[in-house]
């Protein structure tokens, strides 16, 4: 049984709401969800103090977190950004890739 954490949307259109959920990893998207960890509101809000950058919600369960990812449930790519937003995984770099050059003998 392959798990996955990875995001499950919601709300209307041109309105996007995600729950950040772990589920099995051949069903659909939007089904029922093994626990859901958290939500992401990918629409930015203004800040309280009305000066700043505007402010992406994330709202996690981080002990459920740590305990899915080391019972071996493999993040979505953009489920992998957003725990890496918050420190519990490694960003991954998709930069060009790097050159090896080899020495002649």
């Amino acid at each position: 049984m392959v798990l996955k954490i990875r995001l499950a949307r919601f709300g209307k259109r041109n309105a996007p709401f995600y729950n950040i959920v772990v589920a099995q990893a051949r069903t659909a998207r939007n089904s029922k969800p093994l626990e859901v960890l958290g939500t992401y509101d990918p629409i930015p809000k203004p800040p309280p103090s009305g000066e700043g950058k505007a402010i992406k919600d994330i709202k996690l369960d981080i002990s459920r977190a740590k305990y899915w990812l080391g019972v071996g449930a493999q993040p979505s790519e953009p489920a992998w950004r957003l725990l890496s937003m918050i420190g519990l995984l490694e960003p991954k770099y998709h930069g060009p890739p790097q050159v090896v050059e080899e020495k002649a003998e």
